[in-house]
């Protein structure tokens, strides 16, 4: 079925016309009059009709296809996808993790955590809990509850200079990423209500971003992380409400925002009454720079979690809310489950307690610390960019490579890394670079060989690239 000929009264929305495109597109694929498999006007057809510059158009197709209500096919066209099965996402947020063992695969896509004695720390502190179960363990879970553990995480961020902080700005979630979903609902508002990302940024904020029928926007980034003056044009031309960024150790490109930079943000946010979500979750290092929750505590949301310096697998995260939204940050939480589990709480007050999150931290740093050194020996010859404790590094890759031609070639070889593609917008840029994770969960001599390959790779670019 076609309907070349469709062509929307923009007058009834607001805002980029490239916006009013993409909600008159839903708005009809919805109510049936862009049935499925319907094939769509051109982008130079319906520019044409609609008196719109064609890259609008393709913007907006961008978004739609992104939302996946529209299937664009080479030499066919666009059309409206199937919508049947389309009632939530239709791919994973990380694919499933592979790593030695009988696949021959090294997994270098995300870190893991090295066992430096959490397996033994958990099994002791299970036991100790063991023998205080009761009949407590039966009720619903309370935010009450949890009042001796977020003292406990305002103890465990103390390296961070955060500004003025109590336990009553604490709040504590399911990991971090259920923790950008939980500030999505504390800030965003309307219909389709706006938010800012760096132009490379980690995946998780875009995905929770669509989950709250949120427009996504890039905002360029350079050396020292989000510029000013492209955050300022951004915050004019749309109605934003959350600007989510990374200051410590930006992911993926392992930067770190200078203070003069960071002052940047915070006073432009609170020019245009735009909240932050900065994500700290990476940082397992000490720092002596303020975090933007110190510049700007009235709006911004830190988010912390134990998953890059104790273990992924507890799921625990936290959140200092703005100065005075702590309590509407855990009633946010309180709608959506209540409270963390009783388990969780009381294995990690046991570790906070006890000193062995802090010594397990430690332990981890020091061990992430050795394995960057080893990769930079490695491929340090290259334009890597990295951080003391940092699990991850940037590469730009030399000349000859493309992004996607080196992960095909690298996965051949039995290594996965992560392209610049998967942490940019459809319709955002993608320099020609990887990220490689510093995985701690296998042996240093895999490790060593698995970077082995990927310096032979980039030593011997593929001769038709050649330029």
């Amino acid at each position: 079925m076609t309907d070349t000929s469709w062509a929307p009264d923009l007058s009834q929305f607001h805002g980029p016309k490239y916006l009013a495109l993409s909600r008159a597109l839903r708005d009809a694929i919805r109510c049936g009059d862009l049935p499925e498999n319907s094939q769509l006007p051109t982008v130079r057809d319906l520019a044409w009709r609609l008196q719109l510059t064609p890259g609008t158009v393709a913007r907006a197709y961008q978004l739609a296809t992104q939302e996946g209500l529209l299937a664009a096919t080479v030499g066919r066209g666009t059309f409206v996808a199937a919508q049947s099965p389309r009632l939530g996402p239709t791919q994973p947020l990380y694919a499933e993790r592979q790593s030695g063992g009988a696949t021959g695969i090294v997994d270098l896509r995300a870190p893991l955590v090295p066992e430096v004695g959490q397996t033994e720390a958990f099994r002791q502190a299970l036991l100790a809990m063991a023998e205080g179960v009761g009949k407590g363990w039966l009720d619903y879970t309370s935010q009450l509850g949890e009042a001796p553990l977020r003292a406990e995480v305002v103890a465990w961020m103390g390296d961070r200079i955060l500004g003025a902080v109590s336990p009553d700005d604490v709040m504590l979630t399911h990991g971090g990423q259920n923790a950008i979903h939980l500030i999505f609902d504390c800030c965003l508002r309307g219909e389709r209500p706006t938010v800012l990302v760096e132009d490379l940024a980690y995946p998780g904020f875009r995905y929770a971003a669509r989950a709250a029928r949120a427009e996504v926007v890039p905002v360029e980034i350079d050396e020292e992380g989000i510029i000013p003056d492209a955050l300022e044009a951004a915050c004019r031309r749309h109605g934003v409400q959350v600007l989510c960024l990374t200051s410590e150790a930006q992911n993926p490109t392992a930067r770190r925002m200078p203070v003069h930079r960071r002052q940047a943000v915070a006073d432009i946010a609170r020019r245009y009454d735009v909240q932050i979500l900065e994500d700290d979750c990476y940082s397992v290092a000490e720092s002596d720079l303020p975090t933007l929750r110190a510049l700007a505590p009235e709006r911004t949301w830190l988010i912390g979690s134990v998953s890059k310096t104790i273990s992924a697998a507890l799921r625990f995260g936290y959140v200092i809310c703005p100065a005075g939204m702590g309590e509407a940050g855990r009633l946010t939480a309180q709608h959506g489950f209540f409270a963390l589990s009783r388990p969780v709480v009381d294995l990690m007050l046991h570790l906070f307690r006890s000193g062995q999150a802090q010594e397990i931290r430690r332990r981890v740093v020091q061990e992430f610390a050795a394995r960057l050194q080893l990769l930079i020996n490695h491929l340090g010859a290259y334009d890597l960019a990295w951080q003391p404790g940092l699990p991850f590094v940037w590469l730009r890759l030399p000349q000859g490579w493309r992004a996607s031609t080196f992960l095909r070639t690298a996965e051949a070889r039995g290594v996965l890394v992560r392209s610049a593609d998967e942490y940019a917008l459809v319709h955002g840029r993608a320099p020609n670079a990887v990220r490689i994770a510093i995985a701690g969960n296998i042996g240093l001599d895999d490790f060593a060989a698995a970077l082995r390959k990927l310096a032979e790779l980039l030593a011997k670019p593929p001769s038709d690239l050649l330029v």
